[in-house]
């Protein structure tokens, strides 16, 4: 469970939020103003009766028979995730995967900044990619505390990983979005999240290999 004011939320709830705000906003853009649990579950890839149960923590929403105000909704679930204030961050890792983070366009709409960039090879140090130089990895606590860094993206080798990592929260940085292809261990007050690109594409190999057996059984 986590606990969004003095509201306590499971963190699958948590991770389905954001969903819910991008669908919510794909039907502003549209000209969208109320929407269903239906409509909004199916825009979102859950259930109607999941959608509503995870609506429930944060409080009393809809109207029978006329649905969710799409603006309201959206205000709410912005404050709960915590974007009513813009996240600064820093990318560590200014590789070819790094780089494309650093010129994801998505950033602003999402209250987000990119305010940092920072590699430790000499031909990457002194670059420029989307309006700002990458930094020297050596100077990596000075570079968060003056750019005022509240969340780092860990884009780096394996084996440096955790190096960085303990960096970074040495730092005061709370919160990692992780890349790198290993397990850090941090703090119980510091907050990992693992994209691993690899384990994924496993994962749907797994569903790849089992959908082919299935087809094989069948006509065997």
């Amino acid at each position: 469970m986590i606990e969004i004011g003095e509201v306590t939320v499971p963190a699958a709830t948590v991770a389905r939020l954001p969903y819910y705000l991008r669908a919510l906003r794909d039907l502003a853009a549209r000209g969208v103003r109320t929407t269903s649990s239906t409509e909004l579950a199916e825009a979102s890839g859950v259930g109607p009766a999941q959608l509503r149960k995870d609506l429930s923590y944060l409080g009393s929403f809809g109207t029978r028979g006329v649905g969710y105000d799409v603006g309201s909704l959206d205000a709410v679930i912005t404050s709960a995730l915590g974007l009513t204030s813009e996240h600064r961050l820093a990318i560590i890792g200014v590789g070819n995967l790094g780089l494309a983070l650093a010129n994801y366009s998505g950033y602003a709409s999402r209250g987000f900044q990119v305010a940092a960039l920072l590699d430790a090879a000499d031909e990457v140090v002194g670059t420029t990619t989307g309006g700002l130089t990458v930094e020297h990895v050596d100077d990596l606590e000075a570079v968060l505390e003056r750019e005022g860094v509240t969340m780092v993206v860990l884009a780096t080798p394996g084996p440096v990983a955790q190096g960085i990592a303990d960096r970074v929260v040495g730092a005061g940085v709370r919160e990692i979005l992780s890349f790198a292809p290993v397990a850090l261990q941090v703090p119980d007050d510091v907050v990992v999240r693992s994209v691993d690109v690899g384990g994924e594409l496993q994962i749907l190999a797994f569903h790849a290999a089992a959908r082919a057996a299935t087809a094989a059984r069948a006509v065997s």
